[in-house]
């Protein structure tokens, strides 16, 4: 490549108000850097929205810097080589790299990660072989435990990470319950994916009811992606010796204000119950074990994925809100 392209990236423009708007964000181009010895430029291939962004560009404190006004947006991606001045790494290369919402990434290779797609397609490691895997992975059975013959109650079941914690639920033995928000997601989650059990909570009046329903004998593991009402309702079926796993809280991310609700804790103690927080981050040294354990499924085709892909880097914050708004079935994507 002779003349270096410019970049566009999407950046922060106001720090949203509830559900976040596309005024929120502004299309930028700058100007690429000529590439030195050592040096790779890569051009985007997909990128990844996910709900824990929208945490990053509220402004509070939380587990990491949020993203500043003019800022690009953070996020993973996949990326093809286009020229490489380094020897680790040659044009044609698929890498993942932690860049943001930009076209394309001119680095020293330090942040590339390469990916073996024919072990799976590279927007597999955006996913099933990626961030929202491994939370999965170790959110579950790290955090949890699960036994055989115990009950697992998974919210946000059709999403990116909800729909592989409870397929791993099931290898491992467990009878699996999954709340979701359309009647075609419950229906992909019993009659695709092989949960025992289902239900929309947009259309269900009693949740606790709902649940006694569907775990008869208890719920033992709770893996909580929504927080709001719905883990309300898990407190009033814990069995004793209970664990949750608090991976999101997305019903309340976009809330104005703090939501007054039940306090339930004191079930805790009724059934010496836990509840641990964790970050997919916690476990980066173990990444390869989940990657590997992941992969081993997905070939003796116990573990299936789904991706929804939106076209079109100008269509990046559309298919972020789209994705607060739970229009995704498994991961979501965008396809550039």
């Amino acid at each position: 490549m002779n003349a270096m392209p410019n970049n566009r990236q999407w950046t922060l423009a106001a720090r949203p108000v509830g559900m976040p708007k596309e005024s929120d964000f502004a299309l930028v181009e700058t100007p690429l850097p000529a590439l030195a010895d050592g040096q790779v430029l890569a051009h985007a291939k997909f990128l990844t929205v996910d709900p824990y962004m929208r945490g990053r560009i509220s402004g509070m404190k939380s587990y990491a810097k949020p993203v500043e006004i003019g800022e690009t947006m953070v996020g993973g991606a996949i990326l093809e080589v286009v020229e490489s001045k380094n020897p680790k790494f040659k044009a044609g290369d698929m890498v993942d790299v932690y860049s943001g919402w930009q076209e394309y990434v001119v680095s020293d290779g330090g942040n590339m990660r390469k990916v073996d797609t024919n072990l799976a397609p590279a927007s597999a490691y955006l996913g099933v072989l990626g961030m929202p895997g491994l939370t999965a992975y170790f959110g579950l059975l790290d955090v949890c435990n699960p036994q055989t013959g115990e009950t697992v109650v998974v919210s946000g079941a059709a999403g990116a990470v909800g729909a592989l914690v409870g397929q791993i639920a099931k290898i491992k033995g467990c009878h699996v319950v999954g709340i979701a928000g359309e009647d075609d997601k419950v229906k992909y989650l019993t009659a695709e994916l092989g949960f025992d059990g289902a239900f929309n909570y947009k259309t269900t009046d009693n949740y606790p009811a709902k649940l006694k329903e569907l775990c008869p004998k208890g719920i033992d593991v709770y893996f909580d992606n929504v927080g709001g009402p719905i883990t309300d309702a898990i407190f009033t079926n814990l069995n004793t010796g209970a664990r949750i796993s608090v991976c999101g809280q997305i019903s309340q991310y976009n809330n104005t204000k703090m939501e007054m609700g039940p306090r339930l804790f004191g079930a805790l103690i009724v059934y010496r119950a836990k509840v641990q927080g964790f970050l997919v981050s916690d476990y980066a040294k173990r990444f390869t074990e989940g990657v590997t354990a992941m992969a081993g499924w997905i070939k003796e085709g116990k573990l299936k994925y789904r991706e929804t892909f939106v076209d079109g880097f100008d269509n990046t914050p559309k298919a972020f809100i789209a994705l607060l708004n739970g229009a995704n079935t498994g991961k979501m994507l965008v396809r550039l």
